[in-house]
This record gives C-alpha cells, structure tokens and sequence, in this order.
C-alpha cells in the first residue's frame, strides 16, 4: 500500500485513534502516520500517509488550511476549547462591528503563544502533560500565517467563522486572543478542519466507514502530498538512474531551479528530487518503490 487517505475524522477520537482504525484494515506491518493532529473535540479533514508515503507528511502537513470555527465570548477556557474549566468574564459580548474590525487584525503573518494544553515539547515533555499536572507551561510565541477570516454568522455571542491559515496555526489560541483583543474573553467552542491543500471535507472517506475496501477505493496516488511542485516526466533510463540515487539531466523545458517532482510516463511518482541554480542537473532527494498504484 502506497499513497494517501484522506478520512472524515468526527468529534470525540483522537487522531491516534484514527490512525489505529485505519492500520488495523491494511496488511500487518502497514506504516501509518497522520498529518496534524485534530484536537478530540475537533472534526474534519485528517489526511492519513500510507507505507512509503509517510515520507510525505512533512509536505502534506505544510499545505494551506481551511476551518469552520465557533468562538464563543464571554468566558475563557485552561484549554481555550469547550473542553477546559470554563470561567465567566464580566464583560459584555462584542458587537457585531466591534468583532468585524478585530478579525481584520488577525490577518496575516501574527505572532502566536500556542495553547498551554498542546503537543508541544517543553523540555522533552509534551505541554499539555506538564498542563494536566498542574506545573506552569510557558511557550514562546511563533510567527503563523492567517490568509483570510470571514464572519459568516454571530448572534448571541457566538461567532461562525471561516478561516484559510498557514500550518502550525492554533485555531483554539485564536479564538482565545479574539477574546482578549475586544475584552470580553474568548474560547473556542466548535471546529472543523474543511481542507488541507486539495483534500476537502466533501471527498473524505468517514472514519467509521473505513475497511480494507474502502480504503482501496479512496487511495489517492502519493503525488498529491506535493501537487503544487513543478512536474518533470522522465524516460526509463533516466528513471533508472534516479533510482539508483544518480542525478540525471533534466529534460528541455527544464524546470526553474529548486524541488521537482519526478514521473514516469505513466505519472507516477518516482522521487523528489531539486534542481540546483547552476546546472541543469537533478538530484534524487527521496526515491519511492515501484510497486505503487
């Protein structure tokens, strides 16, 4: 088994717990990785790496994201999510204009202090362990990009929102800065994760659906994990030269300088591979097995 699976996550499971389903429908030894972690409460988009392909998640991993948030105002969370101690603030909620222009400065590159309870290592230890245990999680604020945050709904002081972000943002530290920024306090009290690059929440296969056959029928080829990469398509001498881990002249048009991805004629993956500024050589960064569909 090669290639990728994009699965329905619902709310409850973990993504660990999704992963597990998936690898106890695949052939034994089967490897299996995931590409971000949904928080449990969380649903959507989960794209799944199957054999040779979890050498491909960093690159799935880093596509665009799209959610579908729910911030509530009026209380913050220890979690900054619906399932944290919830403490009620004073303030009122925002109105409606009030909350249009604080979105605004959200867009963008912003500097982020991720969620105390998170999977980030503190000192060798997850941060949300040190959180569960009561010690004081400190985490530097990082720079993540915000494209765009549409308001499609408020009322009550609940706010329905679209959000297009860059990997590594924090939906949950969001909603709890969104808060912050108009006074009132923020959490995040609903998400779904509608894409990842081109996976959408519409092809996804439902994680309570999956099963050696539907996961055969919803294999998508490995390529995908980079789609927005430059393309070369290589005769089969040359193939065998990249899979030998030779680099090989690039075929006329060249590619501009930098990753490319290889194919056969057939446009399977072969490899990825970089083509350097000064020459018009490429060179096989991962190669990939024969036997894919």
């Amino acid at each position: 088994m090669f290639g990728l699976l994009n699965v329905a996550k619902p709310t409850g499971p973990t993504s660990h717990d999704v992963v597990a389903r998936v690898r106890r429908a695949l052939p034994r030894r089967t490897r299996v990785g995931h590409t971000g972690t949904l928080d449990p409460f969380a649903a959507g988009v989960l794209v799944l790496c199957i054999g040779p392909a979890t050498r491909l998640a960093e690159y799935v991993g880093g596509q665009p994201k799209q959610y579908l948030a729910e911030v509530t105002f009026g209380a913050i969370s220890t979690t900054d999510d619906s399932q944290g101690e919830l403490t009620p603030t004073a303030a009122p909620p925002p109105r409606e204009a009030a909350l249009r222009d604080a979105l605004g400065r959200f867009v963008g590159e912003i500097q982020q202090v991720p969620p105390a309870y998170s999977a980030i290592k503190v000192q060798g230890q997850r941060a949300y362990k040190l959180a569960r245990q009561e010690q004081e999680v400190t985490l530097a604020a990082r720079t993540v990009r915000i494209d765009a945050v549409e308001l499609l709904g408020y009322e009550a002081g609940r706010a329905r929102l679209r959000i297009d972000c860059g990997g590594g943002t924090y939906i949950r530290a969001l909603a709890r800065d969104l808060g912050l920024a108009l006074g009132c306090g923020g959490y995040c009290s609903a998400l779904t994760r509608s894409a990842v690059g081109p996976f959408t929440l519409d092809d996804a296969l439902p994680a309570d659906a999956v099963s050696p056959e539907t996961i055969a029928e919803h294999l998508l080829p490995a390529r995908l994990a980079v789609a927005d990469w430059p393309a070369v398509t290589l005769d089969d001498p040359a193939i065998a030269d990249i899979r030998m881990g030779r680099a090989v002249e690039a075929p006329e048009p060249a590619p501009p300088p930098g990753p490319v991805v290889l194919l056969d004629g057939a446009g399977t993956l072969v490899a990825l591979a970089r083509r350097s500024p000064y020459t018009n050589r490429l060179e096989p960064q991962k190669v990939f097995p024969l036997d894919q569909p």
